[in-house]
This record gives structure tokens, sequence and C-alpha cells, in this order.
């Protein structure tokens, strides 16, 4: 093996030979050059590849994998064109059995290393089938070779691999972008150019209702004026029966931000309804909702059973969104309180409690931090408060308020292992017990994990 002792002994643009022996949180494989670490694209456990190095750091390197000279024996072949190029799927050529016990490590060792914590981590509950779950795409656009194209960017740029379908997108989206793409070109639709700011359609958002067997189509485009919906609307609704809403969100700015302030519906439905454990939710262009449902029952009954309800119980349902989970619980609970700070996500969230004649939930707008401390000092009943937060976690405020009112029972639903480490130790620091973790494969594939965990008071 080589003898390298630090970044300085290794330069961008050079080949090694390395023993991949782990992977990192983000899917990329770990190696070694002599003590220095390598962070390996391409690369999974168990491969010896040669690699080429694409940036140093003082701790460690980077290195994108040009040769496969021995494969793991949990290397697959991947049934994806775009495989080698596309940013998409970070653990596409390994074996799912073997990603599921990657994922699982990841959740344990997070917990002792960031957390410093053993708790009961239970098998990780993976899916039967895991292709053709996600009921949403985020699309961008581009131009090749003189046409409009759709992709994922390719890993760690924004140069868009072109695709017209993915094998992780429910078959309904792929027979979208079939439909779409070439109706695009045909009238001429001009593709937006992040470099000059110029053109006109940004991304486009494919939602599908697995239940109803319907799709949702947003057009993100740079301005508002759009002379050509009309035919193309009437060609979609031709080609593409399963359609049901079109519409627009204006994004001006030249920002990488998918989304701009205005969005209308230019044809058809303000929602899509999606059908979960016998509830029905509304699913409006911006509005949050998993996007694996079959693995979203999952989670939500893992939920359920940790809850352990009662029917007498006060429930908090922190960074609700729509209100999927306290809806969820609502028929076993006595009330339902959910804090968001998206208002239209707080009125889908009424929408679907109406829709479901859920009369013992209510929702409030603002951020956690502000309004859980004020309905708190109303002396509103916390039985059990159930937390959802962003990749970046709670707000030390929420916590406090969670500690400070001795709330008998939480259950945290993460899809950040490191962050989840982080707050548990928190919370257990300030007079609560660790029972047990669950982590649940949301996203087959890719690196990600959730997990729900349920935390009780320990009695003073």
């Amino acid at each position: 093996m080589v003898d390298v002792k630090n970044k300085d002994r290794v330069r961008i643009g050079e080949t090694y030979e390395i023993e991949v022996t782990g992977l990192a949180h983000d899917g990329e494989g770990v190696g070694r050059i002599g003590d220095l670490a390598v962070f390996i694209l391409g690369a999974i456990p168990g491969d010896k590849v040669k690699a080429r190095i694409i940036s140093t750091k003082k701790t460690y390197a980077r290195a994108q994998t040009i040769k496969i000279i021995t494969p793991s024996p949990n290397r697959c072949q991947s049934d994806c064109e775009v495989a080698d190029t596309c940013g998409g799927c970070q653990l596409h050529t390994m074996k799912y059995e073997e990603q599921l016990k990657w994922k699982e490590q990841f959740v344990i060792d997070a917990l002792s290393r960031i957390g410093g914590l053993d708790p009961s981590v239970l098998p990780i509950k993976g899916m039967d089938n895991p292709l053709w779950y996600r009921n949403k795409a985020q699309i961008p656009v581009g131009k090749q070779s003189g046409q409009l194209v759709m992709g994922f960017y390719k890993t760690k740029s924004h140069e868009i691999v072109s695709i017209n379908k993915c094998l992780l997108q429910h078959p309904l989206i792929n027979k979208a972008m079939d439909v779409l793409i070439p109706l695009l070109n045909e009238h001429r639709i001009k593709p937006y150019n992040e470099v000059t700011h110029t053109g006109f359609l940004r991304h486009v958002i494919f939602r599908a209702s697995i239940s109803q067997n319907q799709v949702m189509l947003v057009l993100v485009t740079r301005t508002e004026e759009f002379p050509q919906f009309s035919l193309l609307i009437k060609e979609l609704k031709q080609q593409l029966p399963e359609l049901v809403s079109v519409a627009q969100n204006i994004n001006p700015e030249k920002t990488n931000t998918i989304y701009g302030g205005k969005t209308k519906i230019l044809w058809g439905e303000k929602y899509l309804i999606e059908e979960l454990g016998g509830l029905k939710f509304a699913i409006s262009p911006r509005s949050f909702f998993q996007v694996n449902p079959i693995q979203t029952k999952v989670l939500y009954d893992c939920v359920k059973e940790f809850a352990d309800l009662k029917g007498e119980e006060s429930i908090w349902d922190i960074y609700c969104g729509t209100g999927t989970i306290g809806l969820y619980l609502a028929s076993k609970a006595k009330a339902i309180y959910g804090i968001e700070t998206i208002e239209s996500a707080v009125e889908d969230a009424n929408l679907n409690a109406q829709l479901n004649k859920v009369t013992n939930a209510e929702f409030f707008f603002g951020k956690a931090e502000e309004v859980l401390p004020t309905l708190a000092a109303k002396d509103y009943p916390m039985d059990l408060v159930i937390v959802d937060p962003p990749r970046k976690g709670c707000e030390t405020t929420v916590l406090d308020v969670i500690s400070q009112m001795n709330v008998p029972k939480v259950i945290y639903v993460s899809c950040n292992p490191t962050t989840l480490a982080r707050e548990l130790r928190y919370l257990v620091d300030n007079g609560y017990r660790v029972e047990v973790v669950q982590p649940v494969d949301m996203f087959p594939m890719t690196s990600h994990v959730e997990c729900v965990t349920l935390m009780s008071r320990v009695e003073e």
C-alpha cells in the first residue's frame, strides 16, 4: 500500500488502487491510501477499485471510480441506463439486503458516536419490491443537441443527465414524462438556462396518486405568460388520460431554488387525493406528502404502535405538515394539536381533517419554537408529543418546552440519524429515556434512512 500521511502526498488527477472497506452516510465507498481516508464515488464495501482523486482536504480525499478491479460479493448489476452518471441513486449497485444492513448500522453508529447512546434498535423495515415507489419527481429541464430534455443532475454538478424514465418513480410518472417531453419539443417550449437566465421552463414536478391512478403536473417557469398552453394541454389530455391537474409556478429569480412565490392552477383539479390507511389526503401542487406511500404506512403504523393510545390522550404533532400523522392517530385519541410553519400546509391539514370527518384535530400556523411555548403557557394538555422535523432537526426551544412540560411520552420521527442522535442525547440529558428505535427504509437505492424513536419521561 502507498505510504500517504497527509493530503499533500495525494494530488488531484492521480489514480490509485483502493480496497473499499466502508460506506459513508451519503453512499460513497470508504477506503484508505496509507493513513488518508478516501471517499469514493461509485464504490461499495468489498470492492477493489481503481479510482481517480477529484478533490483533497486536510484530513481526507475524494475520488471517482474509473474501474472495478475486483467486485464486492454484494455488488449487483443495475438495470438503470444512466446508473453510472446520474446522481439520484447512491446504492443502486448494492444488493438490497446489504443496503438494509448498512442503513441499520448507520443508525446504530450515529446513536453511539454522536449521542453516546446504546438503545434497542429494531431490525430495519425494508420493502418487498424496492423499485417504482416514488409518487413525486422534481425534474430539471435543460437543452442538449438542440432539444429540450429532462433528467437528474450528475453527481456533485448541475449538468443534466437526460432520462425519460426512472426505476424509482411510479410507472405513472414515467408515462407522464414519456408523453410530455416530445410535446414540449413539438410546441417549441424553451428550456431555462441557469447561466444566462433566459428561457422559459425551469422544472417539471410530477405528482401521482397511486390509489386513484391520477397524475398532476406543476410547470415551473421563469415568466408567467404561456401562449402555447391551450394546445399543449389539449394534446396532453388526449395522450395522458390519467392527467387531472396542471399547475404553473412562476420563479423569475436567478436562483437554484426550485419554486417561486406564485402558484396557480392552469387546468383541472386543485388537489390529488391519495388514500393511506383508510384515510384520504389532499395533495396540492406544493404540499408535503411522503413520496413512498407503501413505506409511509409502515412508518405511521410504527408511530401508532409506539403511541399505544387508550383514547384519552391529547397529542401534539409538531412540524405536522399537512396533518398526516396526527390524523392517522385521531380516531384513537382525545385531541390532536398540530403546529406547522407553512400556512398552505395548515390549510391542507384542515382540509384533510374535513375529508376524513375528523373533528378532534386543531392546527396552528407558526414556528414550533414560538407557538409551542405560548400554548404550553395556556395549559394545553400534552400526553404525547410527536416531532417530525426537517433534516436540520428541532429547535432547542422545542426540546426545552417538551422537557419543561414533563411530557410523559415523546415519539421522534427522523429523516437524519445525525440530528436524531444529537437531539436524543439532549432529551436524555433533560430527563428522558430512549425506549426503542425503529429504522424504516423509505428510500431504497439511496443512502437515506428514517427512524421512529420512542422516549419516555424518567420518573424522579
